[in-house]
């Protein structure tokens, strides 16, 4: 099996300017490289433009060592690709594939609030939201300190900020639909993400979805419907039903801690768990077209998708016919939509069997895909994220 065999997965991040999209990522980024957390991870995160990461890692430094706060990327669309490889020792026989990609991309929160300067932007504008199309999950954010400035009064501020992004949706929805024929590929789960969330230390998961249901659920009805009308299978689509809170490090005047993060060590696992479990129940309750279903499960005979990733997660629990080297007729062909479907739904004592099991092989592929399922619940046991039941 090549040794560069990659599943990538995409995440998209909207966020007004001055949500904290930058320094979020730059904290992701720069928590990954230090030593306690590479000495005993399973696995490294790299980013794949060396630039790149040596901007993010030295964004994070300065937040450590100097108390000082990345600059502002106004009108900056960016994407940024890391891969996931695991450590030295990891045994890789009999798995689909041997890394795991991250895409990230940062769409510009200026191009919700304010108008295009000219024809130029205006092209740009479209050829970046086309650029993420491909991602699964979209992390809407809401400013953590936007909503403390307007203790009382939320509503302000969250109506506001939803009306401008579904206004920008519509403005964009002409030249991203050809012939207004829907969308196959396009973000499906909405992630709703308090940013700068230990400002509000007091609010759990639950008491921001309560806050944003209450202040702005009108609103998130809106924008579902808009999103609506840009995909094929409308009722595979979930908007204002996952939330998470985001803390990229403890803020005070003179210092910046920033191994006091909140959420951030659940950005991989979302977006590399939760398109499959998501997908799996949409496509079990018939809600997913044939050609929509295709897409996002079956992925094409010969494609890394959700078989590939049914596999490694559940390790040697598979068997699968002939050698490896010809697996990329085995999604399509051999591999049954029951593999699929118990792999999205592992969960519990079995998980944490099969993770165990795992490290104990060196199959470091499969103990970290399980170890990323084992963090989304213990997440949701901290009450940090909350998933959706649909």
């Amino acid at each position: 099996m090549p040794s560069n065999r990659a599943l990538e997965q995409r995440i998209a991040v909207f966020g007004e300017s001055g949500s904290g999209k930058t320094v979020m990522l730059s904290s992701f980024y720069g928590a990954m490289q230090e030593p306690q957390l590479r000495q005993k991870s399973l696995f490294h995160v790299v980013a794949d433009d060396m630039g790149q990461g040596t901007l993010l890692h030295r964004n994070y430094l300065g937040m450590k060592e100097s108390a000082r706060l990345p600059a502002a990327n106004h009108f900056s669309a960016t994407s940024y690709s890391f891969s996931v490889k695991l450590k030295d020792g990891a045994d890789a026989k009999a798995m689909p594939f041997d890394a795991l990609r991250l895409v990230w991309h940062d769409y510009p929160g200026e191009w919700f609030e304010q108008g295009v300067s000219g024809p130029e932007e205006a092209q740009r504008k479209v050829d970046t939201f086309r650029s993420l199309l491909g991602s699964d999950v979209a992390l809407f954010l809401v400013d953590g300190q936007r909503l403390l400035d307007n203790s009382g009064e939320e509503e302000r501020y969250l109506k506001s900020l939803l009306t401008n992004f579904h206004n920008g949706l519509l403005s964009l929805k002409d030249d991203l639909l050809e012939d207004s024929k829907p969308l196959v590929e396009f973000p499906r789960i909405w992630v709703m993400a308090l940013s700068k969330a230990d400002l509000l230390p007091d609010l759990d998961v639950f008491g921001f979805r309560d806050l944003l249901i209450e202040k702005a659920g009108d609103e998130i009805v809106k924008l579902r419907e808009v999103l609506e009308g840009f995909v094929e299978g409308r009722d595979a689509l979930s908007v204002g039903e996952d939330f998470m809170l985001l803390s990229s490090a403890k803020f005070d005047v003179e210092k910046i801690e920033v191994t006091k993060r909140v959420g951030l060590k659940l950005i991989l696992p979302l977006a590399a768990m939760l398109p499959l479990e998501r997908h799996t129940r949409w496509a079990q309750a018939k809600l997913l077209p044939g050609k929509v279903a295709e897409k996002l499960l079956d992925a094409g005979v010969g494609a890394l998708g959700a078989g590939a990733l049914a596999v490694a997660l559940l390790g040697n629990r598979v068997r699968l016919p002939g050698p490896l080297g010809i697996f990329s007729g085995l999604v399509g062909a051999v591999l049954s939509r029951g593999v699929i479907e118990d792999a999205a739904k592992l969960a519990g004592d079995r998980l944490r069997e099969i993770n165990s099991e795992a490290l104990a092989k060196h199959n470091y592929l499969t103990a970290t895909l399980t170890g990323f399922r084992m963090d989304l619940e213990e997440g949701e046991k901290e009450q940090v994220l909350l998933r959706s039941i649909k």
